[in-house]
């Protein structure tokens, strides 16, 4: 399957937003000058104040994001997005602080991965699929609607239901993950998650969100948890008492991308699925920038066509077999594929 890059990213429409600059001006006319509009992660901030009315600066002093930089300071071992830089400054024995917002990108264009189809396994065509994890060989599923909304052990192969937990009809499920044998499931806008053992499906205890105030996606590295929350923002667990550490801001070169939905970590990455599309992108999980996408548009046109069917959601690394398994929401197949930069 070959596609060129710009028709895919394109075809992705993955609603990149521009941001531009503000910056503060108060009526000493002082404010935070940049050597360019566009900045990359990797470029150099040579900073300079604006000055008009020429008054007796002594001392200079920036912060970026609460840190301290310097006036020539490299973006390197930063995370992406929106920044705000502030400058503190000395004069005729005063002190001002003036700040500007910035906006981080990514410093390179996304790689395109081809696919190939392994294997195509029977999917309960009536599960909204929001969460899809393997564990120790074996698919577990978290699917979403209210008064339909499930947590279930699959087995993968048949699309037998091995073990089955109905939410109340008050929760809509979001996506899962398995950490420690503590398997975790989110809600939509209630605010609140799950916590189970995932071999009895005992609900262990729930937890509330923090500042993100949607549950989406879910996934770990083996030690944290990353959550989406159907914006441009991946938030960063504590997997002890789940607050919010902090959060990443995933972007392309050219701008932000929202709607962030099922998350899965494969080797290092966090792949997602962008709600209402059809596409996974690779994220990289220190900056947050995009670094390859995948395009599974066709998929959808290989299982049964109902008025039910949508979109592409649900992505599970098998790490024995080292390939994905992809799904959608009230699909009746489940996918197993390999990828392969183009």
């Amino acid at each position: 399957m070959q596609f060129s890059k710009h028709l895919i990213l394109l075809s992705l429409s993955l609603a990149l937003i521009n941001c531009g600059e503000t910056n503060t001006v108060n009526q000493t006319g002082l404010a935070i000058d940049l050597n360019t509009k566009s900045l990359l992660l990797g470029d150099t901030l040579n900073l300079t104040i604006s000055n008009p009315k020429k008054l007796n600066i002594t001392n200079v002093s920036y912060k970026l994001n609460g840190k301290s930089i310097g006036e020539n300071e490299v973006l390197e071992n930063i995370t992406l997005g929106e920044k705000s830089l502030v400058a503190t400054i000395k004069y005729d024995d005063k002190t001002e602080t003036v700040s500007k917002s910035i906006t981080i990108y990514n410093n390179i264009i996304p790689s395109i991965y081809n696919y190939e189809i392994v294997n195509t396994y029977p999917h309960d065509i009536t599960s909204y699929t929001q969460g899809l994890e393997f564990h120790n060989g074996e698919l577990y599923e978290s699917t979403g609607q209210y008064k339909e909304s499930k947590l279930r052990k699959v087995n993968f192969e048949t699309g037998e239901v091995l073990k089955n937990v109905d939410l109340d009809d008050n929760f809509f499920g979001e996506g899962l993950t398995i950490l420690d044998e503590k398997l975790y499931q989110l809600t939509w806008r209630a605010k609140r998650g799950f916590i189970y053992d995932v071999n009895t499906f005992e609900k262990l205890k729930t937890f509330n969100y923090g500042t993100s105030k949607e549950g989406w996606g879910i996934c770990n590295d083996g030690e944290k948890l990353y959550k989406s929350d159907g914006t441009e923002k991946i938030w960063l667990l504590n997997p002890e008492n789940l607050s919010e550490e902090s959060h990443i801001e995933v972007y392309t070169e050219k701008g932000k991308i929202p709607s962030l939905n099922e998350l899965e970590w494969i080797d290092g990455k966090i792949f997602a699925n962008i709600y209402q599309k059809n596409g996974v992108i690779i994220i990289n999980p220190h900056t947050g920038g995009v670094e390859g996408v995948i395009d599974f548009k066709p998929l959808r046109k290989l299982v049964t066509q109902h008025n039910e069917l949508d979109v592409l959601n649900g992505i599970a690394y098998h790490p024995e077999r080292k390939t994905i398994f992809v799904t959608g929401k009230n699909w009746d197949k489940l996918f197993e594929v390999k990828i392969k930069k183009q």
